[in-house]
């Protein structure tokens, strides 16, 4: 029975934040310039995951891989541990998964507007799809004697436990291993959480690195890995899996929750199902039209949604010459019901161009149909010269996107759908429709050249580099041609003081419009421009300056909108076992170098920034030290609560640094 409008409403979930790593593309607007343009992301194997030349073969030989390439993400090895407070020698024994999906849960929850301190002891939930452990396994395979206890952190289970424990989050903490669908399978339990009351925010993620060669010559000796590393999802030429990394990131809210916050509403999850084909196949492992075509329809009937009002797919698309006429006959037949022959529903796959992502395989195609709703376009699906030919396309109402094309107008939202299929039989199904997001509906797109009121820009970093770099993507911004131009500068100052947090190294600028907020900033030495130096702004970004909380809603009104803004410039290092990790001096602050050889047990001429404070012997007696020679020596006045909330040798020297500013 299809679900009411007013019940679909209530139970609809807001997508309201994302971030990826996928081949190709650091982040969605990268990834939306590679599916627009048809880019194929794939490239051969890199040295650093395994010795191609030496296992390639093109005849199956045991023990061999029948492809030299695949979808790899760049930097897979780097990481910025000093801003998570995570020592040198903890981040090269850390998975590069857990590394990676904690960089991408911070870049969502600030595209979403979250503030994490905010959402610290909150029952906010975490769910990850996962299938790999091959960092855990490389450990292993070094022989039992190389085995630490370090080992214990890098158990799959604990993907979502170190996003929980980082973010200090008390909701469900999950990993989902269902193969092909882990990532979906996750989306969905997600969404029942928010609608059961049980959380009231959600990050969903799906997690794949490569970084080993077994489950390739496993799928060559299987006869079901492409040749050329490349998937060719309804093509007469499809010949098999073609895998690839992905790390990818959506924070979710109820919808009715998510407007009244004033959250971008990029995207609306209205349904979704999960179903095994039990005895509908012939194994455990051989997909089931059945249990395919029952999936589709639970997911439009907890949609309430017609299967004919479908405008787009983004489909499980793994570019087998078996499994493609399944699902695309599935498809076309629950799709098809009341269908008009004149308006086909469209297909395509992200597979084509980065690769099979497996188990996050699902999140990057519901990001690129978050992105394709956003644009209201369809990017092409790749790599297809001929259509497969045992698929019924003169009788099934589908159509592979091969070109950019605009999605359909209705009179009312787009809709399409995602889906993934999971060797262990399990499909899954998310129905999506494009949200009202706010920005575009009521941000004023003023000439940035032109007069506005005197705004305050607040802008802060972990770190003097890190904080250069902001202010360098700030002026790109908003600069003409930046994405900052098209959004009123009192919205994007808005944004930028609500919905960031703010870190110890602080930049605060006042302006009139987007070309004299861009000087501003770009002139170290000014403050603000004279006219408006003295307004009683100026007080305000004095006291932010100064390290001091703002009360903002005194500082702006009441009628802003959340707008996006750049997200946080990372200070990454390759941290990697076996390779040398150059250590940044522990030396950049005379007054942190010499607190610290008074009063640490351990202070070994190699540690660094990242060092955490307890390794050293900073306990609470220590502190207490700390806090009367800075009060003896320096006058500074301290509150231990301030001193015991910092974990590494970086945090200290920045809140000594503020400590300096403050009394200068």
């Amino acid at each position: 029975m299809k679900s009411s409008t007013a019940e679909v409403e209530e139970r609809a979930v807001a997508v309201i934040g994302t971030a990826c790593r996928l081949p190709g593309a650091d982040d969605p607007d990268q990834l939306w310039e590679v599916l627009r343009a048809g880019l194929d992301a794939t490239s051969d194997t890199p040295a650093d995951r395994y010795d191609v030349d030496a296992l390639y073969s093109p005849h199956a030989t045991p023990g061999t891989v029948g492809a030299r390439r695949a979808g790899y993400v760049r930097g897979m090895a780097d990481f910025d541990a000093e801003f998570f407070g995570i020592s040198a020698a903890e981040a090269t024994e850390l998975d590069p998964q857990q590394r990676l999906l904690l960089m991408a849960t911070w870049e969502a929850l600030e595209d979403a507007g979250q503030l994490p301190r905010d959402l610290a002891g909150t029952r906010t939930g975490v769910y990850v799809g996962a299938a790999r452990s091959d960092f855990l396994e490389e450990q292993y395979r070094r022989g039992l004697t190389a085995v630490t206890p370090a080992a214990f952190h890098n158990y799959r289970s604990l993907l979502a436990a170190r996003v929980s424990h980082e973010f200090d989050l008390r909701g469900p903490s999950v990993v989902y291993d269902t193969a092909c669908s882990s990532s979906l399978t996750a989306v969905h339990s997600a969404v029942l959480s928010l609608r059961a009351g049980e959380t009231r925010l959600a990050i969903v993620a799906g997690v794949n690195l490569l970084l080993r060669p077994d489950e390739g010559v496993l799928m060559t000796q299987a006869g079901s890995l492409s040749s050329d590393g490349r998937v060719k999802f309804g093509s007469a030429d499809a010949d098999g899996f073609a895998p690839s990394d992905a790390v990818g990131v959506v924070v979710l809210k109820p919808l009715r929750q998510a407007i009244a916050d004033g959250d971008r509403v990029r995207a609306v999850i209205a349904g979704s199902a999960l179903g095994n084909d039990g005895q509908t196949s012939d194994s455990v492992l051989t997909p089931s039209l059945d249990g395919q075509r029952d999936v589709l329809r639970w997911a439009y009937e907890d949609a309430g949604i017609c299967p004919a009002d479908v405008d787009f797919v983004e489909a499980h698309g793994a570019g087998s010459p078996t499994l493609d006429p399944l699902e695309l006959t599935a498809l076309g037949e629950v799709l098809g019901e009341g269908r008009p022959a004149e308006r086909p529903c469209l297909v395509g796959s992200v597979k084509s161009n980065i690769g099979h992502a497996e188990a996050a395989g699902g999140i990057a195609g519901l990001i690129k149909t978050v992105l394709a709703l956003e644009h209201g376009q369809v990017p092409p699906s790749l790599n297809v010269a001929r259509l497969n030919p045992t698929v019924a396309w003169d009788r099934l109402p589908l159509a592979l996107a091969t070109r950019l094309q605009d999605l359909p107008t209705a009179g009312r939202p787009a809709i399409a759908g995602v889906s993934g299929q999971g060797s262990s039989a399990l499909n899954a199904h998310v129905v999506v429709r494009q949200g009202e997001t706010l920005t575009s509906r009521h941000a004023d797109p003023r000439n940035p050249g032109g007069d506005e009121e005197v705004c305050l820009l607040t802008l802060s970093a972990r770190s003097i580099p890190a904080l250069q770099d902001l202010v360098r993507s700030y002026v790109d911004y908003l600069s003409p041609g930046g994405r900052g131009a098209e959004f009123a500068l009192g919205d994007i100052c808005f944004s930028a003081a609500t919905r960031r947090e703010h870190h110890p190294f602080r930049v605060a600028v006042m302006a009139g419009s987007h070309e004299a907020m861009v000087r501003a900033l770009t002139d170290p030495g000014r403050i603000a421009d004279p006219e408006v130096a003295s307004l009683p702004l100026a007080a305000a970004a004095e006291q932010y300056r100064r390290g001091h909380d703002v009360r903002w809603e005194s500082v702006f009104g009441p009628d802003h909108l959340y707008v996006p803004l750049p997200t946080y410039p990372w200070q990454t290092r390759r941290y990697w076992p076996g390779e040398r990790t150059a250590e940044v001096p522990a030396a950049g602050s005379d007054l942190a170098t010499t607190v610290l050889r008074e009063h640490a047990r351990s202070t070994s001429a190699d540690y660094s920034d990242g060092s955490l404070l307890a390794d050293m012997g900073i306990d609470s007696l220590a502190r207490v030290r700390i806090i009367l020679r800075l009060a003896s020596d320096h006058g500074y006045e301290v509150e231990a609560e301030e001193l015991a909330g910092l974990r590494t040798v970086g945090d200290f020297r920045n809140w000594l640094h503020v400590l300096e500013a403050q009394a200068a």
